[in-house]
């Protein structure tokens, strides 16, 4: 049907008739392409279309959703005041997507309430305000965590930055060292990707291990397990490799990571950082949740066109080439304590109390 070379003689089979579709022009949308079989993804010319921002969500509910749903139930502008925080509070707790199906009913719900009051004091002429603080009670508790950032710096735990179906968010990926004998463990759901992205990021980590102060052999001694939250929530793709260094370096050299930055960006066995996908939503992920610095693969740079300037001027984006520029961007220690050899002091310390740890508990069951 799609195939321009044999359409002009389309048959319905189940009809028996046949139709000239040469000349109809076909739009197909879809929310993913992952799930488009190969061979009609090759007969498509495709457009990516980046979801909404915050703002531009809130703008289309005031001049095109509420309008609509005010008519639909029999409501006039004067009738119900929706703050803008209310509004923002919709769009961050109480759903979450790319575009505004499941905030015009969140809407809607809130125009039935409103409804039923002017109905209860019988004075079509009342004004109901709703503000933030009013939602728990009308639409039930939220749904949705909104993006909250860790409050101090710790080892092992670096926020990174995701795309999904419902636009950018945070993603923390946790690493803890153990005494053991060499394994690499990775938990939280996640796909073939990034697991091999791990795989990669402990790679280059032994392959620096003398410039950071750590024996060539110090994986021999030690158990890393790398896990990243909400593990029932599958993840994949290979952009999270710079977060996953950052994580095993911190954890392996004992040094907390800043709280107020995150990162995107593949890593390569060499320690080059490469572009992702995503940025724009990314970027206001990283925006709303109050970080300060991003650290961004240089190769995005072009991307930032797409990125308004209200998001831009938020945050301090610094543009990496090699995951060498990253750590000493991310972690709360200079360049030279980071490259020098205190590390595998640290880390000797930390394996001696854990072990130490261990013998006192003896045979205690935890």
């Amino acid at each position: 049907m799609l195939d321009p070379e044999q359409n002009s003689a389309f048959n319905d089979h189940y009809l028996d008739m046949d139709y000239d579709l040469s000349q109809v022009f076909f739009i197909t949308t879809a929310n993913s392409m992952q799930s488009i079989p190969a061979p009609l993804l090759d007969r498509m010319e495709v457009l990516e279309l980046s979801s909404y921002l915050e703002g531009e969500k809130v703008h289309i509910a005031r001049e095109f959703l509420l309008p609509r749903q005010w008519k639909l139930h029999g409501l006039k502008p004067e009738n119900m005041d929706l703050t803008d925080e209310a509004l923002l509070e919709i769009i961050r707790s109480y759903t979450r997507e790319s575009g505004v199906r499941n905030l015009e009913r969140q809407i809607a719900a809130l125009c039935r309430k409103t409804a039923i009051r002017l109905v209860d004091a019988n004075d079509t002429s009342l004004r109901v305000t709703i503000t933030d603080k009013d939602l728990e009670e009308l639409l039930g508790v939220k749904k949705y965590r909104y993006d909250e950032k860790e409050n101090h710096p710790q080892p092992g735990v670096v926020a990174g930055l995701a795309y999904t179906g419902a636009g950018g968010d945070i993603l923390y990926i946790e690493t803890v060292i153990m005494p053991g004998n060499g394994k690499i463990q990775v938990t939280g759901k996640l796909g073939d990707v990034m697991k091999e992205s791990a795989q990669a990021a402990f790679s280059y980590i032994r392959s620096r291990s003398s410039q950071l102060g750590l024996r060539p052999d110090f994986y021999k001694d030690v158990d890393i397990h790398v896990h990243v939250p909400e593990g029932a929530v599958p993840k994949d793709g290979p952009s999270a490799g710079i977060t996953l260094a950052t994580a095993i370096a911190s954890a392996l050299l004992g040094i907390p990571v800043r709280d107020d930055v995150c990162m995107t960006g593949e890593i390569t066995l060499r320690g080059r950082v490469l572009a992702i996908g995503g940025l724009r939503e990314k970027l206001l992920a990283a925006s709303r949740s109050g970080m300060k610095t991003v650290l961004v693969p240089a190769d995005n740079e072009k991307d930032l066109k797409e990125v308004p300037e209200e998001i831009l001027k938020s945050l301090d984006i610094h543009f990496v080439r090699d995951a060498d520029e990253v750590l000493p961007l991310a972690l709360m220690a200079s360049k030279e304590e980071i490259f020098s050899g205190e590390a595998s002091h640290a880390l000797t310390h930390s394996l001696r109390a854990s072990r130490s740890l261990s013998q006192d508990l003896g045979g205690a069951v935890l």
